[in-house]
């Protein structure tokens, strides 16, 4: 790179094709700064392009593959810290940069016509590379033009030039907009199904209703279910747990004849303690742990006795009480938490469907409040954007001077939408009724003049296709210092000048390459000597076959290919003095530009 040259974030290292029109197979080494393509008519120089369009996702063509190959495959490697937001698009896509950090992209074209994308080393849809390249590239050629037609794309270049003083307007307007939005689709969704919602009212209302006059409790109808088990079966449970005491205490009238398990057990202990055998006696304590468990027993078979509830009126209640809940559970859910459930998201629903006309007049109030308040962000982007669009149209104008169109004029209008009718985001902004769009209720157009007395008119329509492409160059070095995207890429952005003007455009795209990385595909050698690192695509025949590659030039080949570029003068000392001349001054003014930086950056610190 040269030494003012300085890119921020990712920048193409390399690219190859292989099978790709006349290209058999090609390794681009690309400069962080300005690499320059070059070549005879006919070698392939397009396909450089095209294979970056490739990359890109651009659209694949079966007639692009080379004849003979079974297919088309390039390959691109970035290098540099992604960006978040890039970055986001790697990880989502499941793939990852290599370990030494570089990014790797890779597109195929089969002879058939189909297609294949890969990312980070995981397959991908073709829509992801272009996702991926709308951050990292953009390719400005004859037929590449359709980004700066695009009004949306017009107003994002405005944007992108005014900075923070259209920023904040902006971000102030999307807010407010975005809660006016919100509350005008209630209210009409209010209004036009007022009657709809209020039938789904009642209903609600009448379901709280009913479920608050049962009065349900979490997890009643299954404690209720148990209560109805033993209550139904009262008389068989009493019987048992009878049976059961009498064996274990004893009769209840002390019938000596029925002494139980525990009277029995006193009796042994009696017996044994009276007994002068050690042995029997050791027995007593034994039985005396047999007697206390079965006192305990007896204890709580006697209360179960007591509070078993045989009342046939209790049963009848706890009957109806589930009655009363299967009524419910048959029609809100499949128990009563779920029948709770239902309740609550009843009284959230209910409170969003009041239509009563105080909760309208309600709601028209806030709209209101809103859309003078939205009104008011309005009008301040608006006033923002003129007088960016002002400067914005001085400094294109002033680039285009030096770029063989020194009698244009750039124009940039900033004119309000008008709201159509029925338009759901309409708004009045300054007493003109006009569509409050995401991007504020501005249309913004690029207008040139190709001369004094011409009338101003669109760009696509008033410039040709070179001219639109310097547009282009001209719009990119001003937007320098707001561009995110780092590549930037011309296809034939010198078409139709020459002399003075094609050392200006190479100075151009020098300057440029200071804060991005720039790639030109090029005939003219004014331009081609501004490069950091210069590429010729070089066409051979072997066996009566066509065959193209890509090399990367030593300083004394760039004189001879600068020279052959000055109409063929590669063979004559002239030509070749012409050649040397061409670089020496090119370099020269890269050195008086790194200079005058260093010394503003100097003057900078100074301060």
């Amino acid at each position: 790179m040269s030494v003012g040259a300085a890119t921020v974030g990712p920048v193409l290292a390399e690219m190859r094709i292989q099978g790709l029109g006349v290209i058999e197979d090609a390794l681009l080494e690309l400069h962080p700064g300005f690499t320059v393509v070059t070549g005879e008519t006919g070698a392939g120089k397009t396909m450089v392009v095209t294979g970056l369009h490739l990359l890109s996702g651009g659209r694949a063509e079966a007639s692009k593959v080379r004849n003979g190959s079974g297919k088309a495959v390039v390959e691109g490697r970035f290098e540099g810290v992604l960006a978040e937001h890039v970055a986001r698009i790697v990880t989502d896509a499941g793939g990852e940069p290599d370990e030494d950090g570089s990014l790797l992209t890779m597109r195929s074209v089969s002879a058939d016509g189909r297609s294949r994308a890969h990312l980070g080393g995981r397959s991908v849809p073709v829509s992801v590379l272009s996702d991926l390249a709308d951050r990292l590239l953009a390719v400005h050629g004859q037929n590449d033009q359709l980004r700066l037609l695009r009004p949306g794309e017009q107003r994002d270049v405005l944007d992108r030039f005014a900075g923070e003083s259209v920023a904040e307007p902006l971000a102030r307007y999307r807010e407010v907009r975005e809660e006016w939005q919100s509350v005008v689709h209630e209210l009409a969704e209010r209004q036009s199904r007022s009657r709809e919602l209020a039938q789904q009212a009642d209903l609600l209302r009448h379901g709280l209703d009913e479920i608050a006059a049962v009065d349900p409790q979490a997890g009643e109808d299954a404690e209720l279910a148990e209560q109805i088990k033993r209550l139904a079966a009262a008389d068989e449970l009493r019987a048992a747990a009878s049976w059961a005491q009498n064996a274990v205490s004893g009769a209840a009238d002390g019938d000596p004849d029925q002494p139980g398990a525990l009277g029995l057990v006193g009796e042994a202990r009696r017996r044994l303690a009276a007994t002068e055998d050690p042995v029997l006696r050791d027995l007593e304590p034994r039985l005396a742990e047999a007697a206390v468990l079965l006192s305990d027993v007896g204890a709580e078979l006697g209360g179960y006795l007591d509070a078993l509830d045989a009342d046939p009126e209790r049963l009848e209640q706890v009957l109806a009480r589930q009655s009363d809940l299967k009524k419910l559970t048959r029609k809100y859910a499949a128990d009563v938490d779920g029948v709770l459930a239902w309740a609550e998201d009843a009284r959230t629903r209910l409170a969003g469907m009041d239509t009563s006309e105080e909760a309208l007049a309600e709601l028209a109030a806030r709209r209101d409040e809103l859309a003078a308040r939205l009104a008011e962000h309005a009008s301040a982007l608006s006033k923002a954007r003129a007088v960016a669009a002002t400067e914005l149209a001085a400094a294109v104008t002033q680039e285009l001077a030096g770029l063989a169109m020194g009698q244009a004029q750039i124009d940039v209008t900033v004119q309000r939408r008008p709201a159509e009718a029925g338009d759901a985001a309409a708004l009045e902004v300054d007493g003109e009724r006009v569509h409050a769009g995401g991007s504020g209720i501005d249309e913004v157009e690029l207008l040139l003049r190709a001369h004094n007395a011409a009338p101003p008119l669109p760009v696509h329509k008033a410039a040709s296709g070179g001219e639109l492409s310097r547009v282009m160059l001209a719009i990119e070095v001003v937007l320098a210092h707001a561009d995110t995207v780092q590549t930037l890429v011309f296809d034939e952005v010198d078409a139709g000048v020459g002399g003075r003007a094609a050392v200006e455009i190479g100075r151009r795209l020098a300057r440029l390459a200071r804060s991005h990385q720039v790639l030109v595909v090029t005939h003219l050698p004014q331009v081609a000597a501004f490069a950091d690192r210069h590429l010729v695509v070089d066409k051979g025949t072997a066996e009566g076959v066509t065959r193209s590659g890509v090399k990367t030039l030593e300083q004394s080949e760039r004189v001879l290919e600068l020279a052959r570029m000055l109409a063929g003068m590669e063979g004559t000392e002239t030509g070749r003095a012409h050649a040397e001349e061409l670089l020496a001054v090119a370099e020269a003014d890269k050195a008086a530009a790194d200079r005058g930086k260093k010394s503003g950056e100097g003057r900078k610190r100074k301060k």
